[in-house]
């Protein structure tokens, strides 16, 4: 199935019909919530709700609409019947490629609004036709989005998983080890030394399984399965606040389903129980 999402630069010279308005105050964004989930405004302008831009950038399109992001003034209130909304409480109520087009247009407009000057010399920046980039007009200086790659790792060890949970986490949610990639590191380098830094083992055989951008704040998360090696589990302090091997029938409160954690445990999860079958039967 072809993605609904087709990333653009360029918009059109004319957008006749309503588009889908991704319209952010700080972090939060617009969106008009019922028992149904939520939905961003559809419309020609956000003027047409009283709203008036300070910036918009073109995002390309989603299905049939025009997809357009832009922030508002931080003391403008949300015009009936939408509210400022927190991503994070976004999850399940919008459907998850919608929800992939949130997460792209925050980041694109928390770059737009802190690259208007020039980091290297301070004077003002200008769109650059053609590409998602700003430029000094001055030093000519070219700023791009940025992202943080990161690397979670689910460590097996027979028929159990490594599962931990950070201060931050809610009330006893575990999930895979994470962290991001450091300057000139590999990402094999990084899964490593986080483990290792994180409950104090180590790994080996480690097997890609997939990515996912997450907006929070800029990341990229890359997901990989791995074996125990050798090592007690000893966890970071300040870092890692419970730490141990959970197994199918035991598991804690994981992430939520739309995050790649969850999915990554959850196909580790259902490899473990469709070997466990094949071994009876």
């Amino acid at each position: 199935m072809p993605d609904l999402f087709v990333p653009l630069i360029t918009a059109p010279e004319r957008i006749g019909e309503p588009a889908l308005w991704f319209i952010f105050q700080g972090n939060q964004i617009l969106v008009a919530r019922s028992d149904d989930g939520a939905r961003l405004p559809d419309v020609r302008h956000p003027q047409d709700l009283g709203l008036q831009p300070l910036r918009t950038q073109y995002l390309g399109r989603y299905g049939d609409k025009h997809c357009i992001s832009c922030e508002v003034d931080t003391e403008v209130p949300a015009p009936d019947p939408f509210a400022w909304t927190g991503l994070r409480s976004l999850f399940g109520a919008l459907d998850e490629a919608l929800f992939a087009v949130v997460g792209r247009a925050i980041q694109i407009v928390d770059w737009d609004r802190t690259h208007q000057f020039c980091g290297r010399c301070g004077s003002p920046t200008a769109i650059k036709p053609g590409e998602r980039a700003r430029q000094c007009a001055k030093c000519g200086q070219t700023h791009y989005p940025r992202i943080a790659p990161a690397v979670m790792a689910l460590v097996r060890k027979g028929d159990q998983l490594l599962l931990a949970r950070s201060p931050h986490f809610p009330p006893g949610m575990h999930s895979a080890l994470a962290g991001f990639v450091e300057p000139g590191e590999s990402l094999e380098q990084c899964l490593h030394r986080e483990v290792k830094e994180e409950v104090g083992i180590e790994v080996g055989n480690l097997r890609y399984f997939s990515s996912q951008p997450w907006p929070f704040p800029h990341s990229l998360m890359i997901a990989y399965n791995c074996d125990y090696l050798r090592g007690e589990i000893t966890p970071e302090a300040g870092e890692i606040e419970a730490a141990g091997w959970f197994g199918p029938d035991n598991l804690p409160v994981l992430p939520n389903r739309i995050s790649i954690a969850r999915r990554l445990i959850d196909a580790a999860i259902a490899q473990m129980r469709s070997q466990k079958t094949a071994t009876t039967t």
